[in-house]
């Protein structure tokens, strides 16, 4: 291996950028790390109004900005982070989370917090696979094997591995 270290930073204007010194997607390896949505709109730069499901949309449409302006889909998604300042709102946000992962679905971390930026209600990060940054070959189909076995707690909206 020659050592070489490739990192690809993206950002898209279909998902908020202005909300402080990060950047939207960052590739390395066989992972493209999409960094913490808040549920705000692109366009306006404003926190989404409404109920939880309204806010878990608009997180996880962010996301899928990202994912989408990378060339890849939602299906390539390998894990995502939840947080809630309300744990209680988990069964509202599954129903949403659903929408976006009807078959494929990821490992998933839910996390309950006592803030978050902007009085949000959710965010939510997420890891996804690909062939981008690893040298020296090009991006490429990688195989992905989600897995859940009978002996650890199952979750239906979530693999094991």
């Amino acid at each position: 291996m020659s050592g070489t270290i490739i990192k690809s930073a993206r950002n898209t204007p279909n998902a908020p950028q202005d909300l402080g010194p990060y950047t939207q997607s960052v590739a390395f390896s066989h992972y493209n790390n999409i960094a913490a949505q808040l549920p705000v709109d692109p366009r306006t730069g404003k926190l989404i109004e409404g109920d939880i499901q309204a806010q878990a949309r608009q997180c996880l449409t962010n996301i899928q900005a990202i994912v989408q302006s990378i060339g890849h889909g939602m299906e390539d998604m390998v894990k995502v982070t939840l947080f809630l300042t309300d744990i209680a709102d988990l069964e509202a946000v599954n129903a949403v989370y659903r929408e976006f992962f009807p078959h494929h679905l990821p490992t998933r971390t839910v996390l309950a917090v006592a803030a978050l930026p902007l009085d949000a209600r959710v965010q939510m990060d997420a890891l996804l696979s690909n062939g981008e940054g690893t040298f020296p070959q090009a991006p490429c189909p990688l195989l992905k094997l989600a897995r859940s076995c009978d002996r650890a707690p199952q979750d239906p909206l979530s693999s094991q591995t």
